[in-house]
Formats: C-alpha cells, sequence, structure tokens
C-alpha cells in the first residue's frame, strides 16, 4: 500500500495487527531493567539477588524493573521459592521494593515430571498430549518436562491463578514468560484446540502476558499491536550482534511488535560470557549507548564486575540518560498503541526516498532524535543527516541533508535533535 514504508506499515498495522490502545506498564519505558539470568544463570539465590540490587544502586544506576530469572523455583509447575535458596522470598521482595525495583520472576510452561503438580494437571488434562493422547514430554534447553497446553482455556486459567497466588503470597509485581518457542515442539501433538498447531500454542502461551502489565516475552505469534514486552531473542557477546540491533529493532517495530527491549547490555546469550578471562570494555559500553535510547535497557551482566570504576561510570550515566527520556519514550508508547507507528524507526521510514534503504547503523527514535551509536571499535563515524535543522548532544547545529564525520569518544553517545523548520 502507499509510495513509503510508512503508509506500507499502517496499512499492514492496520489490516493484520491494530494497534490495541494499551501499553506495558510505564516504568519499563523510563527505567533500567536489571536480569539475573548472566550473573546467576542456573544458581538463583538470594543472597546473589540482594548483592546485586545493592551494587547496582551502590554504583549510582536507577532503580528499576528487577527480574529473577530461571531456577527459583522448586520444579517447574510449581510457583514456591526453593527455601535452601531462598530463606525469606517475601523479605527479599519487600526489601527490594524499599530500595524501589519493581519485582518479576521468570516462569516457563513447563511442569517436572513426577510431581504432585504433574499428576494433578495430568488427572484434569491440562497438559499437553501427543498424537497417541499420551502425556508429551518436550525437550527444552533445560531438560525434558511436561507441558501445559495453552490451548485449553481451563488450563491456562489454572496457570494464572497459580500465578496470581504467588503474587499474593510473595508480593511480586509481574512475570518474564519464558519458553514456548516452537523450536522444541518437535512432535506431533493432540491439542485441546483441535484447530490448533504449535504457533496457535506459542501465541497462547505469549497471550497470558495481556493478564499481567508487568511481563516480558521472548517467543510469540501474531500478537503485534499488543501490550506486551518483546525482547529480543538472545545475542552473543560480539560486536556482530551489537551491529544486529538497530536492524532488529526496526524489524521488530515493523512488526507490530512497539514495546521491545533490545536483548540484554553486553548480550543475553550465556555462552558466550562462559570463560571470558578479559572482557573488551569498550564493547560493554557502546552496547549500553545503544540500549540508552531505545525503548527499553537492560542489565544482566553486571558492569561493576567486569569494567573500570570510569566505565561503570559511564553505562550508569547513560541509564540516567534513559531515565530522563522516560517521559519522551513513553509518549511515544502511547503514541504506538493509538497510531501503530513504532517507537523505533527506520531511517527510510521517517525521511522516505532520501536515500536512508540500506542505513542500519543510526536510527529514529520518534520523529524528534536521530540517534547514531558508535557500532564498531574506535572513535569516529559518519553520520547521514535528512533535511531540515539538527542540534547535536553537544549543541551544534547542522542543517541537512549533509554526510558528516564526528568523534566519537567512549563517553559519547551521538544523537541528534530534529529543530523546528
Amino acid at each position: 500500500a502507499g509510495n513509503t514504508l510508512k503508509e506500507a506499515l499502517l496499512a499492514a498495522s492496520a489490516k493484520h495487527f491494530p494497534p490495541s490502545g494499551q501499553i506495558p506498564e510505564p516504568a519499563f519505558f523510563s527505567l533500567p531493567q536489571y536480569n539475573t539470568w548472566i550473573e546467576l544463570m542456573y544458581d538463583q539465590n538470594q543472597e546473589d539477588i540482594m548483592n546485586y540490587a545493592h551494587k547496582a544502586v551502590e554504583n549510582g544506576f536507577p532503580q528499576g524493573v528487577f527480574m529473577v530469572d530461571d531456577n527459583w523455583q522448586r520444579y517447574y509447575g510449581n510457583f514456591d521459592f526453593k527455601s535452601e535458596r531462598f530463606p525469606d522470598p517475601k523479605g527479599m521482595t519487600d526489601e527490594l521494593h524499599k530500595m524501589g525495583f519493581k519485582v518479576m520472576l521468570w516462569v516457563a510452561p513447563y511442569v517436572s515430571p513426577d510431581s504432585p503438580e504433574f499428576r494433578e494437571l495430568e488427572a484434569k488434562g491440562y497438559l499437553l498430549k501427543d498424537k497417541n493422547g499420551r502425556t508429551a514430554i518436550i525437550h527444552w534447553w533445560n531438560g525434558y518436562s511436561a507441558c501445559y497446553d495453552t490451548t485449553n482455556p481451563e488450563a491456562m486459567n489454572h496457570l494464572k491463578q497459580q500465578l496470581k497466588a504467588n503474587q499474593e503470597k510473595y508480593g511480586i509485581d509481574g512475570f518474564k514468560f519464558d519458553g514456548g518457542d516452537v523450536a522444541y515442539m518437535t512432535g506431533e501433538y493432540a491439542f485441546h484446540d483441535k484447530e490448533a498447531d504449535v504457533n496457535t500454542f506459542m501465541e497462547k502461551w505469549a497471550e497470558i502476558g495481556l493478564s499481567f502489565p508487568y511481563n516480558e516475552l521472548r517467543a510469540a505469534w501474531k500478537l503485534g499491536g499488543q501490550a506486551l514486552v518483546q525482547r529480543l531473542g538472545d545475542k552473543d557477546y560480539s560486536w556482530r550482534a551489537t551491529q544486529l540491533l538497530i536492524p532488529d529493532m526496526t524489524a521488530a517495530g515493523l512488526l507490530g511488535h512497539y514495546y521491545t527491549c533490545p536483548d540484554m547490555v553486553g548480550g543475553g546469550q550465556f555462552g558466550a560470557f562462559l570463560n571470558v578471562k578479559k572482557f573488551d570494555e569498550e564493547l560493554i559500553v557502546r552496547s549500553c549507548q545503544v540500549h540508552a535510547l531505545m525503548p527499553m535497557m537492560q542489565f544482566s551482566v553486571a558492569p561493576w564486575r567486569i569494567l573500570s570504576k570510569e566505565n561503570v561510570a559511564i553505562c550508569a550515566k547513560y541509564a540516567h540518560l534513559h531515565q530522563q527520556m522516560g517521559d519522551y519514550i513513553l509518549g511515544l508508547a502511547k503514541h504506538a498503541s493509538e497510531t501503530g507507528e513504532p517507537i523505533v524507526r527506520h531511517m527510510e521510514y521517517q525521511y522516505p526516498h532520501q536515500g536512508f534503504i540500506d542505513c542500519k547503523d543510526q536510527f529514529m527514535l520518534g520523529d524528534k532524535y536521530l540517534v547514531a551509536p558508535m557500532l564498531t571499535s574506535g572513535t569516529s563515524r559518519t553520520v547521514m543527516l535528512p533535511k531540515g535543522k539538527w542540534r547535536d548532544d553537544r549543541g551544534k547545529v547542522f542543517k541537512g541533508p549533509k554526510t558528516i564525520t564526528i568523534d566519537v569518544p567512549l563517553e559519547r553517545l551521538p544523537y541528534f535533535e530534529k529543530l523546528a523548520k
């Protein structure tokens, strides 16, 4: 439809993924997120979680949304904390709240076999069955588990009640809904909904997030335009992965996933962080800067553990920049929920037919800010400015269209504000 990317997007949005008028919890857009995955992996425990939170505050980072990742539960399908690792989970949540954090827990649709919950759910017919009518066992990244049949409304209502009971008991604000990927659905299944397939399974798993304003997903299907936080798939700790953030984020917006988090600062693929003797501090800082002017930014690997004092301070500075831009980003989120216009926009979307089709290293944050981060090692880059007047982060004014070469020391994130004509 139309003659521009914007016109095509708005036509596709209206037809296939119309905006819902709702957004996720506003805190996602104005405050950084902290996820314990890279630091703790499967060793989630109360002492180290509190240490992470206190270190974030001590190093000058704003309090935001705090996510406790996988393996806090007694086992999958049970929603109580492991008592040997969490002696006082309600006390932990209360302390995090007093510090100014909101608290989320990792959950997945899987259920540990041979558990009381497994027996109860199987008896009720709430577990996914294979084509022969037996309870299916899914091989996913952390083992072999039974799984909720997400196409069964009664099963999903039961799960929601379990999660709401967890919130009531422990004071939890919301959940990270992980798993549900079609990549692990390799068998032939007899879904409760006879018309369903594995894509429907993933869609129905993701839909549960709509019942919890504090939500995060990594996998979804046909849910563009909905009030769901969609995190990009886990990325490596590498320059190449950092260079993919802008094209991946602009693509997400064009698919209706406006409220997207660009994975984790430095990468969310935990294997890339194993056995690293010396971290590339420049890479971590530049990754942080890319996140700062995205809809959301999420830390997992702890900057204060792997960076020099000076570079930790730079990361804290950009976490505060994200906070300072929070009202503007929140306004863009509300605009997206009403119009279908993305928050992160491809340059070609905002400035059609000016030569930006292949531009992958800068983006528009709404219609006001052009962001041009460093995506390679070094301290210099070129920036393509569209028509109009632009004021950079140092206060210098340029008149476009023109291509400029700028110096970008490690502490600088170049961005340009569009001035009135």
